[in-house]
């Protein structure tokens, strides 16, 4: 029979300590036996699009270290960025005030090491699609090649009791992403790239904000068609309808978010469906691209493209920013999404750097059809260096990746920094615009009860 020793005790108690949350949660923030820690404030948990403040103690005074961070998306591609830094007469280091004195950036970047993170190869997009799951950020102090302290950022998706429901109702196939509550809540109808799968993500972390976001799959996600000829508004109505008939959000305003080709969607969806209030269209076209779109008796023939106007980068890599054919020539003309006869209001935002395509002429073509029609329901925002792909807080840049139309890697356009600029940016505007034009009926429906 096993006698338990004093030292079999202590074991004992050890173990219980490491596995309370408060030792797990400690544990989490510390460290090797160096006598270096690294805290992230206010907590080593934080939502996907919140920033964290990263401090180091216990260096030496004036000591030298690099700071790295790793992240591993869903396809297994690693990111990692990095920085050396200085500590102060107390051997301290702090982000928020220090300058990164040389690697992937340099000044005072607070959250450098999450908007520089960047994988080996050039051409490739950061993919995240189980939100279920935190985003892992490793953050190393490295002195002399070797590792002192350590920490993981958990960068948690679905937050504050944000519900997700898969969608498979008649034709339409999604994700809904509830708030906690009984609402109600004002409906939003996210709709990505010409791939066509839900941005899961975005349709999370705009729930966490008090909407009712239904994510729409319309190509290529499990029985949808791989790809499609045409798109009916049909379809898309569906998903609105299915949106509106939820206990939580009948009779509440809707809006609808869009990035890249869904953007001339969403234009279609403005202007041709009844009761949506507030569009957010993101790097999109201001004319019906690639494919033609229908609905009832209405057809809006596609703007098509040149791949002879294609070119090549100093990188190497395909340029397809000027391929399209122009809106305003004769031939594009009647593909122009008429939305002036919309309802609703816009906001649209646009990178000059953007090399998908030409979306900051697209935009300020939008706007002047509206004002031109006496409309002033519209809001531009511009982004000088920000590349193609806007979408959330901290995601990280991408320059090149494969392109579903053109069937290669190709070039997005933009710099870094100051697409992680835009994104942070964005991200204000379109809560603050949906707060504006969609939650006004939410509110005072709560304010009757």
């Amino acid at each position: 029979m096993l006698q338990k020793s004093s030292h079999t005790d202590d074991m004992f108690s050890v173990l219980k300590y490491v596995f309370t949350p408060f030792a797990r949660n400690t544990l989490a923030k510390m460290h090797y036996s160096s006598g270096v820690s690294i805290r992230l404030l206010p907590s080593y948990k934080c939502s996907f699009e919140d920033p964290v403040h990263v401090t180091v103690s216990g260096l030496n005074h004036q000591q030298c270290v690099d700071l790295r961070s790793k992240i591993t998306d869903d396809s297994g591609r690693v990111f990692q960025a990095w920085a050396t830094y200085q500590a102060d007469d107390n051997g301290q280091v702090d982000l928020n005030r220090d300058p990164s004195l040389g690697g992937s950036f340099t000044g005072v970047e607070p959250m450098g090491l999450f908007w520089a993170l960047k994988a080996e190869v050039v051409s490739c997009k950061f993919a995240l699609t189980d939100v279920t799951r935190p985003a892992l950020v490793d953050i190393e102090v490295v002195s002399d090649n070797r590792v002192i302290a350590k920490v993981t950022n958990e960068r948690h998706c679905l937050t504050d009791g944000v519900r997700r429901i898969p969608v498979t109702e008649g034709r339409i196939r999604g994700t809904l992403f509830m708030p906690p509550g009984k609402g109600p809540f004002p409906g939003i109808l996210d709709t990505y790239v010409f791939r066509g799968g839900p941005f899961e993500l975005r349709a999370a972390l705009l729930a966490k904000r008090g909407f009712a976001v239904f994510a729409l799959a319309f190509q290529g996600y499990q029985d949808l068609p791989k790809r499609a000829d045409k798109f009916h508004l049909e379809y898309f109505e569906e998903g609105i309808d299915f949106l509106r008939q939820q206990p939580e959000v009948k009779d509440q305003k809707i809006g609808l978010v869009s990035i890249s080709k869904s953007g001339d969607l969403g234009l279609s969806m403005a202007t041709f469906l009844p009761g949506i209030s507030a569009t957010v269209w993101i790097n999109g076209c201001n004319a019906n691209t690639l494919v033609p779109i229908y609905y009832k008796d209405i057809c809006v023939p596609p703007l098509m493209f040149d791949v002879k106007r294609a070119k090549m980068t100093p990188l190497g890599l395909v340029d397809i920013g000027d391929v399209m054919n122009d809106p305003m020539s004769e031939e594009g003309l009647p593909s122009i999404i008429p939305i002036e006869r919309a309802s609703g209001n816009f906001m649209f935002i646009m990178s000059e750097a953007d090399r998908n395509w030409q979306s900051a002429y697209y935009a300020k073509l939008a706007c002047n059809r509206l004002k031109a029609h006496g409309k002033n329901n519209y809001e531009l925002v511009r982004y000088e260096k920000a590349g193609h792909f806007i979408e959330v807080p901290y995601m990280p840049f991408c320059l090149a990746n494969f392109h579903a139309v053109a069937n290669q890697v190709v070039y997005f356009g933009g710099e870094p920094k100051a697409h992680s600029e835009a994104q942070l940016d964005t991200w204000k505007r379109m809560v603050n615009f949906f707060k504006k034009h969609l939650a006004a009926a939410a509110d005072n429906c709560k304010s009757r009860l």
